[in-house]
């Protein structure tokens, strides 16, 4: 094996952990061996350099891994995949290396591999040991997120460059051949080794791997009668298990079809099979004891070989089919190719080589040479090589000091965008519309709020207005009491009754109107909706539905001081939720919950309005108690806002992730705090309103503004390998109402009177 030399540590590239995925032994497939092998060449390699492995586990308790596996990916377990990546973030690994094939990953054709990867902010390498020139529509699809995933694609034979970049428009920037991998062993006569088989006296011939169809063992024992009739001693010899996959459809039936060929055929006694499944250096012995390597595939797309390389990297006289990994490494008088079937074509030229051994080992040695620029040692260079260059051009991201945040106008554009005469539609594909998912109520609940809060030319504010409440007033089902929630596009409901959360938010919203529509028209319709509707809030059980329903039983004593529904509203949850309070409290943990969940900041805000209406001091001081906590667990180590993203959801007592970072948490943050300022008249709250405000204009963790500020719109959301770039209707209202709302206590702040303080 090649030498190490100090100027080519991975210490020295500036790399110090890698994230490897793929199966590994014990696992008994091609793809286990690879990555073990890659594993094993880089730690000889860089022994400085730390390599975890996370093994694909498709029998989740059923492989004895070594210590060298950190973490066993359960194959059909999304949220395994989930807490890898948690895992991989966490553990310091600079980049990942994957290893690609169709089968191992869950999901629709493996698409649970791109939920791993899309939780990672880190580069990522990927081997692909398939591609497919005709795939179907999921196919393409995964393969060309991973494209896009990916900083380099690695393939091990050209073809697959030129299949990359005709079939999926790669770049050919992105994607690199490095050659299969194989062990750097002596290039010896196989009749040193015979004897430990018993196979003194006999001429070899030799086909690998794990035994299925597609494999051609059918096309090598029908030539064999015509090979034995001038070498009566040749023996071919099977050697491999039969695949897993295989025994679990039909067990042994396949093999045993095989035996029962070389028996018609009177070869039995020139046919070997041995159902083992080998390690590493016994494998490598039986290679080098055979005279002639066969491999009789009959997949001409075949772009990968690992039993081909090795038999290249021995030195091995091989015979194949023209699968496309052969005829590029078997290129130039390296090995001899037949075609696919050619039963006569394989007799005659498995014939020829043990009729010669001038011109068997003139092979052989041609082989082997070109084996010895495939050694494992030459991949672990060059992966390292890759995965320093991708490491050294992930951006650096420099933190920048605090600024003043100077919020954006309020601007309808893009909600009028993403409206039609029946409402406001819930998602967009980038910023049009989609009008496949239809309607909801949350949206359209929080677009009329925003109707009543925005300074809107009249005729523009009563058109939308009158939309948005129609959409509620018929969403209202009288024979449920409840508010359905989701509209198809064709004006179909999908359910009889919503979601608490829906119900809640739409008496919220009913609220707010009635307390601050322009028209009286509509703050009366608001008043009359509430009234038919309110009571249905007394029967929620959910946190956030409650609270919801607490902010627009507020906004209604403000508009209607005596309006008996509203203040029972109020009466009724806040005890409720100091005691789930007490009961979760921990010492560092000051929640309602023992988990994390959407809309936190929401929870404390409606405590304070609920304290502020009843004149109840304690419920504002546990209100602005608990928004603090909040307020600090979305703050960055930089001192920037960080939504709690759907990753933290779920976790007890854990502290928050990341990602996938919601504008609907910065713009509950930036309404709670200014309910904490008219609470208080504590400058802190508006400092923290603003640090809120600021992540939707980039003071966030990656440094891209949210907001497009040209047109009102909103991205949907910080992913680790940067923005959701949809503008849905919950991204571009949370982006207005928190402008709206910052404006507003910028106001309040500069008045003479100031805000209204409830002192403890």
């Amino acid at each position: 094996m090649a030498g190490r030399s100090d100027d080519n540590k991975g210490k020295d590239a500036g790399i110090a952990r890698l994230a490897l995925i793929g199966n590994y032994l014990p696992r008994m497939c091609g793809l286990a061996t690879f990555t073990t092998d890659c594993h094993r060449a880089l730690q000889v390699r860089y022994p400085d350099v730390a390599v975890d492995v996370y093994a694909m586990d498709d029998h989740p308790g059923r492989y004895a891994y070594p210590s060298a596996v950190t973490a066993a990916i359960a194959q059909d377990d999304p949220s395994a995949y989930v807490a890898a990546a948690r895992q991989i973030e966490a553990s310091g690994a600079q980049a990942i290396w994957v290893q690609h094939e169709y089968g191992i990953y869950g999901g629709v054709a493996g698409d649970y591999l791109l939920t791993l990867l899309d939780r990672t902010t880190l580069p990522v390498i990927v081997t692909l040991h398939t591609i497919l020139e005709r795939p179907n529509v999921d196919e393409r699809r995964v393969m060309e997120a991973l494209l896009r995933r990916a900083a380099r694609v690695v393939v091990m034979a050209e073809r697959g460059r030129d299949i990359l970049r005709r079939v999926y428009g790669a770049s050919p920037r992105q994607v690199v051949m490095v050659p299969h991998g194989v062990p750097d062993r002596e290039l010896i006569s196989p009749d040193t080794l015979k004897p430990r088989f018993g196979w003194v006296g006999r001429e070899v011939v030799l086909t690998f791997g794990l035994l299925a169809p597609n494999k051609g063992i059918e096309t090598m024992i029908e030539a064999l009668p015509a090979v034995a009739e001038r070498h009566p001693h040749v023996l071919y010899v099977v050697l491999g298990s039969t695949h897993p996959n295989l025994v679990a459809h039909e067990g042994e039936a396949y093999r045993d079809r095989l035996k029962a060929l070389a028996a018609e055929l009177g070869v039995a006694g020139n046919v070997a099979f041995i159902d083992e499944f080998f390690e590493h250096d016994q494998l490598i012995e039986y290679l080098q004891a055979a005279d002639i390597y066969a491999t009789p595939y009959n997949n001409p797309a075949q772009i990968t070989s690992g039993t081909l390389s090795y038999a290249i990297g021995v030195g091995k006289a091989v015979i194949s089919t023209p699968y496309v990994h052969a005829t590029e490494i078997l290129a130039d008088g390296h090995g001899v190719l037949v075609d696919f079937g050619d039963v006569a074509a394989f007799a005659r030229e498995i014939d020829r080589l043990l009729s010669s051994e001038r011109d068997r080992t003139r092979l052989m040695q041609r082989a082997y040479d070109r084996g010895r620029t495939m050694i494992w040692p030459r991949l672990a260079e060059a992966m390292m090589h890759e995965i320093a260059a991708i490491v050294a051009a992930r951006p650096r991201r420099l933190v920048k000091s605090a600024s003043v945040v100077k919020p954006l106008m309020p601007d309808f554009a893009a909600v009028e965008r993403m409206s039609d005469s029946t409402g406001m539609y819930q998602h967009a594909i980038y910023s049009v519309p989609d009008r496949r998912h239809g309607y909801c109520i949350d949206d359209n609940a929080r677009a009329l709020i925003l109707t009543g809060t925005m300074d809107l030319e009249p005729a523009t504010r009563d058109k939308w207005m009158t939309i948005y409440a129609s959409f509620i007033q018929y969403a209202w089902n009288p024979d449920v009491r409840r508010f359905r929630n989701f509209m198809r596009f064709d004006r179909s409901w999908c359910e009889e009754e919503g979601s608490e959360d829906s119900n809640g938010r739409t008496l919220w919203a009913l609220g707010v109107t009635a307390r601050d529509a322009v028209d009286r028209k509509h703050r009366d319709w608001a008043m009359m909706m509430f009234d038919m509707t309110g009571s249905m809030a007394l029967e929620l059980g959910s946190l956030r539905a409650q609270a919801f329903a607490m902010l627009g039983a507020a906004a209604i004593l403000e508009a209607r001081p005596g309006h008996q529904l509203a203040r029972e509203i109020l009466e009724k949850f806040p005890d409720q939720h100091l005691a789930l309070l007490a009961e979760a409290r921990r010492p560092a943990w000051t929640w309602f919950e023992i988990v994390l969940a959407y809309d936190n900041a929401r929870v404390p805000q409606a405590l304070i309005a609920a304290g502020r209406a009843l004149d109840r001091p304690d419920y504002v001081q546990r209100g602005l108690e608990t928004l603090r906590w909040i307020v600090d667990k979305q703050t960055s180590p930089e001192g920037r806002f960080r939504a709690i993203g759907h990753e933290s959801f779920g976790r007890p007592y854990a502290e928050p992730l990341q990602f996938d970072q919601q504008p609907l948490e910065a713009h509950a943050t930036v309404e709670a705090c200014a309910e904490a300022y008219a609470a208080s008249g504590d400058h802190r709250w508006m400092e923290e309103a603003e640090r809120a405000y600021g992540w939707f204009l980039g003071a966030n963790d990656l440094d891209l503004p949210l907001a497009t500020s040209a047109d009102g719109g909103c991205f949907d959301g910080l992913m680790p390998t940067g923005i959701n770039r949809n503008q849905g209707a919950e991204s571009i209202l949370a982006l207005q109402l928190a402008s709206c709302a910052i404006s507003g206590l910028s106001i309040a702040a500069q008045s003479v009177a100031g805000p209204t303080r409830v002192v403890a």
